[in-house]
């Protein structure tokens, strides 16, 4: 029998149930790590870090919780205020970009076409602001409505279109200059 997100929640809150938090995230993992990935570029050790951040956020602020959201919306709310945290604090954003180019020109002569093309995706990422990439990553990447966009990086839906639209204007030309493009 599938328990739903607000029943195991309220286990983990009135029952002190560690096992129906552990539910949750075994539901919410490959989600939330997959978010990160597309964000860090495809750094496994971050994203890994970040999201154990963030489920254990979640855990310790779980009664914050007040359902007028879904629960994968707040988790990922809680995803991304991770992800600018460690950004601020650690202030790495360009030397982090120029490392992973340099990783990534280092791997492309090693890889299959399938694989080069999905760096070339990323070194498109790269090229976006960070508002820019996380609305072209939740939009296209993670399937998630304007909507829910707007309410993880509480932007206005209109904002959160304007970073679509100049995200995959840049990556569009980024990539045309790379040789992909329409025939």
């Amino acid at each position: 029998m599938k328990t739903d997100d607000k029943t195991l929640i309220a286990k983990v809150l009135i029952e002190n149930d560690n096992h129906a938090f552990e539910l949750l995230v075994k539901k919410y993992q490959s989600l939330i790590r997959r978010y990160f990935l597309h964000q860090t570029l495809d750094d496994e050790a971050l994203s890994d870090d970040l999201a154990q951040d963030t489920f254990i956020k979640a855990y310790t602020n779980l009664a914050k919780f007040q359902s007028l959201s879904s629960f994968s919306t707040w988790l990922y709310r809680i995803a991304y205020n991770t992800l600018c945290d460690h950004i601020r604090k650690k202030e790495i954003m360009e030397s982090y970009n120029k490392n992973i180019a340099a990783n990534i020109n280092i791997q492309v002569d090693d890889i299959s076409k399938d694989i080069e093309q999905k760096y070339d995706v990323f070194n498109a990422l790269q090229i976006l602001k960070e508002n820019e990439r996380t609305c072209i990553t939740l939009f296209y990447m993670e399937d998630l409505s304007l909507e829910i966009i707007s309410e993880i990086t509480e932007m206005p839906q209109n904002t959160v279109k304007s970073h679509l639209t100049r995200g995959k204007t840049k990556m569009a030309e980024w990539l045309k200059n790379k040789g992909y493009g329409r025939n």
